[in-house]
């Protein structure tokens, strides 16, 4: 079995309709303005809001890691400093590897 593949990246038009899934199972509003996604093995997970750092993500898929890469990520791009509950690096290494592609 392989390592997942997880890319982050920025959102376009056309995520529209994966943007309206992940808000549905999340029931919560679809982000907007400049939004990062989190696709992992060519599906999308997760997605924040850069300008809020509000996540919505997939409830029944494992997320949590996700959505504080899409926190670190967003607010190094919103340049405010970033509050994850604890570091990348404590994060990333309890994890086995995986192919991290950041755009």
């Amino acid at each position: 079995m392989s390592s997942p593949t997880i890319a982050i990246r920025s959102a376009t038009a056309h995520d529209e309709d994966e943007l309206a899934r992940l808000s549905a199972l999340d029931t919560a509003p679809v982000p907007a303005g400049r939004v990062l996604l989190a696709v992992v093995d060519g599906e999308a997970q997760a997605a924040v809001e850069v300008a809020t750092g509000r996540v919505v993500a997939d409830p029944f898929r494992s997320t949590a890691d996700l959505a504080e890469l899409l926190r670190l990520r967003a607010a190094r791009l919103a340049h405010r400093p970033a509050a994850p509950r604890r570091g990348l690096r404590a994060l990333l290494s309890r994890r086995p590897r995986r192919r991290l592609s950041v755009t």
